[in-house]
């Protein structure tokens, strides 16, 4: 055998003993399942006052998008921390109280084909003169937030949360939670002008 040959065959040995030696050792040992971490910031609000014939508080972190120059009071709130957008739809009661709650009460019941669970919530602030539902879409429904607010004799306002991504509740868990106190505190703070 060439001397060539022979270290060649020596350094192939001692690298496969090596593997052997280093790759054999300690106990398997699965890893915990990881879940993604959001970091949130603090609630913190302003108003939002402008030509329509409402005004509330949304988040510091908000946007407001303009969804059609036709409806100016139909508005997309877009809240960057969760980038989860809040579509707003404001109708005047004109004797049509009572198709706009049904059409609500389709929208929000149509996710029954994919909720697990749909919760009610009822708001009252006669001081305000603000009534209202918010709905909680439990499972993997493409909206898991909606809700109404009205004064019942003139004004309509109604809004649905929307997350840009396929719904998983458990992915999306903690920003429906985040989304959902700024939501609580929209309806809470809202006065019709």
């Amino acid at each position: 055998m060439s001397k060539m040959m022979k270290r060649s065959s020596i350094v192939f040995f001692t690298l496969i003993i090596s593997f052997f030696i280093t790759s054999c050792g300690g106990d398997y040992i699965p890893k915990p399942k990881g879940y993604i971490r959001f970091d949130l910031p603090k609630h913190e609000y302003k108003t939002l006052k402008d030509s329509c014939p409402y005004s509330f508080e949304i988040g510091q972190y908000s946007l407001i998008e303009q969804v059609n120059p036709e409806e100016p009071c139909w508005k997309n709130i877009f809240i960057k921390p969760c980038r989860g957008r809040i579509h707003l739809s404001y109708k005047p009661v004109n004797g049509n109280l009572k198709q706009l709650l049904e059409d609500a009460h389709s929208m929000v019941y149509g996710h029954t084909v994919k909720a697990d669970a749909i919760e009610e919530q009822v708001f009252l602030n006669p001081a305000r003169n603000v009534y209202g539902v918010l709905y909680d879409i439990k499972g993997d429904a493409a909206s898991n937030i909606q809700f109404i607010a009205t004064d019942s004799v003139n004004h309509y306002l109604r809004g649905a949360l929307y997350f840009r991504a396929a719904p998983n509740e458990d992915s999306l868990a903690p920003l429906v939670k985040f989304a959902r106190k700024d939501i609580e505190h929209l309806i809470e703070t809202l006065r019709w002008e």
